[in-house]
This record gives structure tokens, C-alpha cells and sequence, in this order.
């Protein structure tokens, strides 16, 4: 393996890992913004596993966001490059989908931890909280 290889092995590691850990800020915060919320749902008889759902599913959507993001700055990018170096660039198909798998895997891993926290909440400790 080139040392290339591994550099960018390594900085798209880094990557993954800062852009999961600000996927778990942002539902951190929106389950601290949305606890009277959790406390009504589960009085009305939400399960605990309806709420952890609803947020994994959000932590996925805005994974797959910033996935879907990413390939359209990236195939920008491609453009601009191969129109200066007189090339023609193109982003497989298969490693698109892949990027796109891997954005699913970092939202469910990184909203988890939300998702269980918001899930734990008694109906009477999220209504009382301000």
C-alpha cells in the first residue's frame, strides 16, 4: 500500500469520525430542545422504541445529507479539475453507493447514543424539565 493510500485512508478516517461526532451534537441538542415533546408522546403511549427509532431515522437523514452533499461538491470538483488538466474524471457508480452505505452506518452509530438517551426518558422527568 502507498504511503498516498494510506494518507488518505487516514483523512477520510478523520473525517468519518468528526462528521459522526457532529451528527450526535446536533441530536444531542435537538433532544434536549424536544423533551416536553418526548414527555407527551410516551404519556400518549409512544414505546420507548418509537422514539429511538424517530431519531435514528433523523440521524440517518442528515447523514445521508451530508453524504449526498458531499458527492455533489465532490463531482463539482472532479469537473473543475478535469476541464483544467484536460481529463475526463468520473465518480463510479459502486463507490457512490458505498460513500452512500457508509453515511447510514455513521448515523445510525452516532445516533444511537441520542436516540437511547431520548428513549430512556420517563413521561414525568421530560415534561418537568424546562
Amino acid at each position: 500500500m502507498s504511503t498516498l493510500s494510506l494518507m488518505l485512508g487516514g483523512i477520510a478516517a478523520i473525517s468519518l469520525l468528526v462528521g459522526g461526532i457532529g451528527i450526535m451534537n446536533i441530536m444531542l441538542v435537538s433532544v434536549a430542545e424536544r423533551t416536553r415533546e418526548i414527555g407527551i408522546r410516551k404519556a400518549i403511549g409512544a414505546r420507548r422504541s418509537h422514539i429511538m427509532m424517530q431519531f435514528l431515522i433523523e440521524a440517518c437523514v442528515l447523514s445521508i445529507l451530508g453524504g449526498l452533499i458531499g458527492l455533489g461538491l465532490s463531482a463539482l470538483g472532479l469537473r473543475i479539475f478535469a476541464m483544467i488538466a484536460d481529463m475526463t474524471i468520473a465518480i463510479e457508480w459502486r463507490a457512490a453507493v458505498v460513500a452512500l452505505l457508509f453515511c447510514v452506518v455513521i448515523g445510525v452509530a452516532f445516533g444511537s447514543y441520542p436516540a437511547a438517551k431520548a428513549s430512556k426518558m420517563t413521561p414525568i422527568e421530560a415534561l418537568q424539565r424546562n
